[in-house]
């Protein structure tokens, strides 16, 4: 398969009505590569409310015949999605190391995780099921079934360009509603191409709809745009707490995904060499900017000293770079802001009185000093109480916090607003299954890191994480559909429910 130029991967246009068409007024966003910043990627509309409206209208205007199609036809448009994302897979892979630096083979990852996406939800095309139950009345039947919602706003961070977008729209597609899709301002060329995928993949004009543009202004008029039926947003809890109360004014329907504390506990007869691997992985995997990321590291004192010796030489040892070079572990935060915050949580780590191990700084050597690398930081002699405990910082900073039982250890990991992934590292069955029922997590591993998820189940979180949906899984469509109960009075005379039954 021929590579393909930027300009026919990504568009830098917006697509609304099948057409792909420059915003109105000109105005623009840059995107530019974290591993050196002097690289422009290209330049996409920043738009504001009217191409918003035109979006809105469009989608709306689609919904009339794309909620009449056969669910199982949606499906099978999903598997052709997924082929043309086979296909632009290594394009689509290199695109997103260069503009969200992430490491290549995790950038294929978060693509393949779209093509898997694609090909669960085609099967959920002829699985789109209601339900049957016996009436309470003679000659009366009831059912159940699953209706779409209408036109959805799809709103995405940057941190998984192509995956996340990916676990929004095609169970939304799927359920027969129509979207308007904004992206992340700092990834508008991976937005661009994973919808340029979708539309080359036969999607019908106006059932995706693609506005870019900042999130104050054109993620603002979508959440607030009255022909919008939902609202999916991943991203910060501040954010997402914003999105709520506007929702809730119309009593828009709103979905949440949003930050997390995540920690791993380490108990004394844990597997330590298996636990250093998931804290490695866990903690500066995509150099820390996930949402599953590993922040707190719970170890038992007995064991501690050692493991925390061995983590920061370990460390200290991984390489930082050029993400697409494959002997770097992780390559750049993502913006100048990103690396700025990061370097603000490590001076309040020092304030607050924790001990820097190895890292706290960025790294300016040559070869990265036009990006914003920043070296693995490990903190010891962290309180629960101490903000970077606390709060959350999206970068390679880990704290380690010592306990002295199961039972404190669930303490402190349930001490947190945040709930969505959560790791154990123990041999003890009976105290892996406690774990499970214990620890306030949307997510627990059994000796493994708190990140990763597979698209076949449930994603999301507890508490501040979110407001009680889950993505991925089958689950997802209870966000993107009505469910409507139906019944069929065949009795030929006036019945009155509960009022005819006799006990």
């Amino acid at each position: 398969m021929a590579k393909r130029t930027l300009s026919q991967l990504a568009p830098d246009k917006n697509l609304i009505g099948g057409k792909w068409v420059p915003d109105e007024d000109g105005m623009t966003l840059e995107s530019r590569n974290p591993s050196d910043a002097r690289e422009l990627i290209g330049t996409f509309p920043r738009s504001r409310g009217g191409e918003v409206d035109r979006a809105v209208a469009a989608a709306r205007a689609a919904y009339k015949t794309w909620s009449r199609v056969p669910a199982p036809q949606r499906g099978a448009l999903l598997r052709r999605c997924a082929e043309v994302l086979a296909e632009r897979k290594e394009d689509l892979a290199r695109l997103m190391t260069r503009e969200m630096g992430k490491p290549l083979a995790e950038a294929r990852g978060d693509v393949q995780e779209a093509i898997d996406c694609a090909n669960f939800y085609s099967g959920e095309g002829r699985r789109l099921y209601g339900e049957t139950t016996p009436s309470e009345l003679p000659d009366k039947h009831a059912m159940t079934l699953r209706l779409p919602v209408g036109v959805c706003g799809i709103i995405t961070p940057w941190n998984f360009p192509v995956a996340v977008p990916s676990w929004k729209i095609f169970p939304a597609i799927l359920c027969g509603n129509t979207l308007v899709f904004k992206p992340a301002e700092d990834t508008p060329a991976c937005g661009a191409a994973f919808i340029k995928a979708l539309s080359d993949a036969g999607v019908p004009p106006g059932v995706v709809n693609l506005v870019q543009g900042r999130g104050e202004e054109a993620g603002a008029a979508l959440v607030q745009h009255p022909g919008v039926n939902l609202i999916s947003f991943t991203g910060s809890s501040e954010i997402g707490k914003l999105i709520a109360a506007s929702c809730g004014k119309t009593l828009k329907r709103c979905a949440l995904e949003l930050g997390g504390k995540n920690a791993q506990i380490v108990m004394d007869d844990a597997d330590l060499d298996l636990a250093l691997e998931g804290a490695l992985w866990g903690a500066f995997g995509t150099a820390g900017q996930r949402c599953t990321a590993t922040s707190r590291l719970i170890i038992h004192k007995q064991v501690k000293d050692g493991l925390v010796s061995r983590l920061v030489k370990a460390a200290k040892a991984l390489r930082v770079g050029d993400p697409m070079d494959a002997k770097n572990f992780y390559g750049p935060l993502v913006n100048a802001r990103q690396l700025e915050r990061v370097e603000r949580y490590v001076e309040i780590g020092k304030q607050e009185g924790a001990r820097l191990l190895c890292g706290g700084k960025r790294l300016s050597a040559p070869a990265l000093k036009h990006g914003f690398f920043f070296a693995p930081t490990i903190f010891d002699r962290v309180t629960p109480a101490m903000r970077i405990a606390r709060e959350e910082i999206f970068g390679p900073v880990l704290s380690v916090l010592e306990i002295g039982s199961y039972e404190e250890a669930v303490e402190v990991l349930n001490g947190s607003d945040y709930g969505l992934s959560s790791s154990i590292y123990t041999r003890d069955v009976n105290r892996a299954y406690r774990a499970m029922r214990d620890l306030e997590a949307g997510i627990t591993y059994i000796n493994g890191p708190t990140i990763g998820a597979e698209v076949h189940l449930p994603f999301g979180g507890v508490k501040q994480t979110g407001n009680g949906h889950r993505e991925a899984g089958r689950q997802v469509l209870d966000i993107f559909t009505e469910w409507k109960t139906v019944y069929v009075d065949y009795s030929g005379r006036l019945q009155k429910a509960q009022i005819d039954v006799t006990a």
